[in-house]
């Protein structure tokens, strides 16, 4: 364990005040966060960005202190965690900061905590347990951020936490009505492309709907309560398989399980499947995709989707690697190049250049829609270069902000 780390105990003893009560329900008089203005933003956020700039230090204390006083107050709660914390970790407290971060982007918040709530009923998150949830949060803030906090940012947190739950619960209640909490899905086949990556086929017990460019969580019979993110590697098909590619990494413990241990027969969870990293079929615009690693994924997920509705618009795929032995999939890309005229495939390593600079090498690229999948820093890379190019920010996809939520 880290020394930053604060024990349980600690945090019984550290607490000398009352919790502040959160409801899960909106404030009568403040139904949803302020909207942003063009004066710039709200006053809420403006308080909740302060006290977001003075734990940011701190981040490693505030997560283990609340946790603490999470287990300790609602020792209910602790089932639904992992047995060893550090495959969590900063999961559930990152979400509730980077939610609280975009309040005043009302769209991207409600998509971002609907696929939270729905997600999160594969943990057994009930109703009853967000006040529980927003006690530890608050109180690891008045802790942790001493300079700024006050009355009044206390009110903007109270107020901010009791729209995120409440977006949160009304999400699982209607998303209840109609799937599973999870899915059950056995491996039918196990392909290991590389030494650490893995083409890995799943039956799901019953039907299970989703849109290409979108992703699972998936928990493993050898690590309970562990999820993790995997895109789907194709559009959905007629006899209703699921294909994921998996790469194990270094101290990945559900990805290891995955590439080394799972053989045919073995039966997985899948959470529901969430992400906005689809395609918009009302338009015309090409699509300009970079895939780096096994983010290639779900980019062969869109071509498949554009060929399935008969599109002919260009498609544009850059596939990174850091080496042509890491190009795991180009065979397959290569193949999809020569079926489909309107489908250019162009492999980049990192001995030729990292890929957000290959982009910049062709286009122009203003009249394409862009979708990025790979580590969140080629990801981050790459939105500064497309919009460097000339993209404009809404036609540029990702899921890096959703991927925060499990």
């Amino acid at each position: 364990m880290r020394e930053a780390r604060h024990t349980m105990e600690e945090a019984v003893h550290d607490d000398g005040e009352e919790p502040p009560r959160i409801a899960p329900g909106p404030s009568p008089d403040r139904p949803f966060p302020d909207r942003p203005s063009p004066d710039g933003p709200s006053p809420d956020a403006i308080l909740i960005r302060r006290t977001l700039a003075e734990i940011a230090p701190v981040a490693d204390k505030v997560t283990s202190y609340f946790y603490a006083l999470l287990f300790v107050r609602h020792p209910e709660t602790r089932a639904m965690f992992p047995a060893a914390m550090d495959a969590q970790r900063d999961r559930l407290l990152k979400a509730l900061l980077t939610a609280a971060e975009h309040m005043d982007d009302a769209a991207v918040l409600t998509e971002y905590l609907q696929n939270l709530g729905r997600g999160h009923r594969k943990y057994g998150t009930r109703p009853t347990h967000y006040p529980a949830v927003g006690e530890a949060l608050i109180g690891a803030l008045i802790r942790y951020a001493p300079l700024t906090w006050n009355e009044e940012s206390e009110a903007a947190w109270v107020r901010t936490y009791t729209t995120i739950s409440q977006i949160m619960i009304d999400a699982a209640a209607e998303n209840e009505l109609h799937a599973p909490a999870w899915w059950q899905a056995e491996v039918v086949s196990h392909d290991l492309r590389t030494p650490d990556v893995a083409v890995i086929t799943l039956r799901p017990d019953q039907q299970y709907t989703f849109l290409a460019g979108q992703y699972t969580t998936l928990e493993t019979p050898w690590w309970p309560r562990v999820w993790r993110h995997y895109s789907f590697a194709s559009a959905p098909r007629p006899d209703g398989l699921l294909t994921l590619h998996v790469k194990a990494v270094p101290a990945g413990w559900v990805s290891n399980a995955l590439v080394h241990h799972a053989r045919p027969g073995d039966v997985l969870r899948l959470g529901p499947p969430a992400g906005s990293m689809t395609v918009d079929h009302s338009t015309d615009n090409g699509l300009l995709c970079l895939g780096g690693g096994t983010g290639i994924a779900p980019i062969k997920a869109l071509v498949e989707d554009v060929a399935e509705h008969g599109d002919r618009r260009p498609v544009e795929v850059f596939y990174g690697a850091r080496s042509g032995h890491d190009l795991y999939d180009i065979d397959t890309m290569m193949r999809l190049q020569k079926t489909y005229p309107w489908l250019s495939v162009r492999p980049v390593t990192e001995d030729q250049a990292q890929l957000p600079d290959a982009v910049r090498q062709y286009g122009p690229w203003t009249e394409y829609e862009a979708y990025l999948s790979g580590p969140p820093g080629m990801i981050r890379r790459g939105v500064d270069a497309l919009r460097g190019v000339g993209i404009p920010a809404e036609r540029i996809r990702h899921d890096l902000l959703t991927e925060l939520a499990s």
